[in-house]
């Protein structure tokens, strides 16, 4: 091929073109790796994120109609119900719906699932009633 202008434009949507193939098919690959295990600590702390509001402010307990200051994050991980990606539940709850949570999603358990109640920061040294 002579060394036109014409020429190195070729060459060089070819070697795209390689690239994208290269990457689509590691891609295609990785498809079938699991997911790796996330750390629950990472979970809770994002339930404690900034979508929450400032962390000054007192969360309030997810429950509808609950006013009660959020003293444990509850997280479930269980798999999608199409089977293809494991799904994070989390929420913020109150010392008294907190005791009444149980795990929801056992028909999508996997053996990754996970079921964990986690006491927020600031309530590890309060006084329990």
């Amino acid at each position: 091929m002579p060394d036109t202008k014409e020429g190195r434009e070729k060459q060089a949507r070819d070697a795209d073109n390689r690239q994208r193939k290269r990457e689509l098919e590691d891609a295609r690959q990785r498809a079938d790796e699991p997911e790796p295990p996330r750390d629950v600590s990472d979970v809770a702390e994002e339930a404690l994120g900034e979508e929450d509001g400032p962390q000054d402010s007192p969360r309030t307990c997810h429950r509808r109609g609950c006013e009660e200051p959020a003293t444990f994050v509850v997280i479930e991980r269980y798999q999608e119900e199409t089977g293809h990606g494991a799904v994070t539940a989390e929420a913020l709850l109150c010392r008294e719906h907190t005791a009444e949570e149980s795990p929801t999603n056992l028909d999508h358990a996997y053996p990754d699932y996970v079921f964990r109640v986690v006491p927020l920061p600031e309530t590890d040294d309060m006084d329990t009633k």
